[in-house]
């Protein structure tokens, strides 16, 4: 791991966009969901901090973090133990009197005397509904080639087309950016219709810590809540807000539709490479055997974590940890988590399991690249 420190601390949001894909976050927030084969959301910019010298990262959970902390631990598989810095965790009602915060503004109030007591110059603040593999260093680096008070991160994309739905806008704010000659945001767009290309923001940021102190107190007085819409949307002839623009992979999550496709595009090996290029990725061992083929087992283009036990027919799928496909059962275009059976003779084609899922024998369960059946965590079928 990176030991190099970049000057910056890192802050995670890993409940802000839960109302996207509200089905896998009955009993789990976003940062918590299950994500390429044998990972968590979390995983990707949690890794991508470390990886770039952040040595103090804190995560502000809302609800339903429960699942989060078990994940997360005291941080020894990120190398985030530490006497000073390391990772930490923000529960909501850490303070007396600490409410349930409804938007940045809120939740980063309540961390004011800790931010004033750091020593690190830059603030890097990520949600987890991105899974990237991101180089924090040149995010810093363009933000101070600047001298910008605020940096936002972007990718020139198409808007995926779950956010572009009507109830996913309400659910979930998204944001695109119009750049001067300089490369300063003349323009803040929030939930744009306009068909074709855009800057696309990938809701990550980097401050200087005493400015976003200013701005979060000043913010909190007037009874501001969304820091984006809020403020720097509204303030961009005001705040100096410059673009990042990134290119490497990048899966975002939307709805359960892109849930589905962004684990389905990682079979395809330039995206796995491209998710995968750059540190390391880390999350929690489980230490489970290898995967077990038994004989009469035909895989074909999957990826299989460990612990799976596979005798029957698997193609075109993402199999967690401990997954079990029984003997003459024929499973395609699946997404099943952790600990999921599939019990013999059954045929699966686009199903998500949940955790500890049940199919049991005989069954013919088949959804559509477009609609895939969800089945709920320790859901028997």
């Amino acid at each position: 791991m990176v030991k190099s420190n970049i000057n910056a601390l890192g802050i995670i949001f890993p409940n802000y966009y839960d109302s996207l894909v509200p089905e896998l976050v009955n009993e789990r927030l976003m940062g918590s969901i299950p994500f390429a084969s044998r990972y968590r959301l979390i995983d990707f910019v949690l890794s991508s901090m470390v990886n770039s010298g952040i040595n103090s990262v804190s995560v502000l959970v809302r609800e339903k973090y429960h699942s989060l902390m078990d994940h997360l631990g005291s941080g020894r598989e990120w190398d985030l133990v530490r006497k000073n810095g390391g990772l930490t965790i923000w529960p909501p009602y850490a303070e007396k009197g600490m409410n349930l915060y409804g938007g940045r503004i809120e939740a980063l109030d309540h961390t004011l005397d800790y931010l004033r007591k750091q020593k690190e110059k830059y603030v890097i603040m990520a949600d987890t509904n991105v899974a990237v593999n991101f180089d924090f260093r040149k995010l810093v680096a363009t933000h101070e080639a600047n001298d910008a008070d605020v940096t936002v991160a972007y990718t020139v994309e198409e808007i995926p087309e779950g956010s572009l739905k009507a109830e996913n806008a309400k659910r979930g704010m998204y944001y695109t950016f119009d750049f001067d000659e300089s490369g300063r945001v003349s323009k803040w767009h929030i939930n744009t219709k306009e068909k074709g290309v855009h800057n696309l923001g990938m809701n990550i940021y980097c401050f200087n810590r005493e400015y976003l102190i200013n701005l979060i107190d000043d913010a909190f007085i007037r009874g501001n809540i969304y820091l984006e819409r809020d403020i720097l949307a509204k303030e961009v002839d005001k705040i100096k807000i410059y673009g990042h623009k990134y290119i490497g992979y990048c899966s975002r999550i939307c709805d359960m539709k892109s849930y589905f496709q962004e684990n389905m595009k990682l079979l395809e090996d330039e995206n796995l490479e491209g998710l995968f290029a750059g540190g390391p990725i880390y999350t929690k061992l489980r230490d489970d055997n290898p995967t077990r083929y038994i004989n009469g087992a035909a895989v074909k283009n999957t990826m299989a974590a460990d612990g799976c036990v596979i005798e029957g027919t698997v193609e075109n799928c993402i199999l967690f940890r401990g997954v079990k496909i029984g003997k003459g059962a024929v499973v395609k275009n699946c997404v099943l988590m952790q600990d999921t059976v599939v019990e013999s003779g059954v045929k699966a084609e686009f199903i998500i399991t949940d955790k500890n899922a049940v199919i049991t024998s005989g069954k013919e369960l088949k959804g559509a690249d477009s609609f895939p059946i969800y089945i709920a965590k320790h859901q028997v079928v």
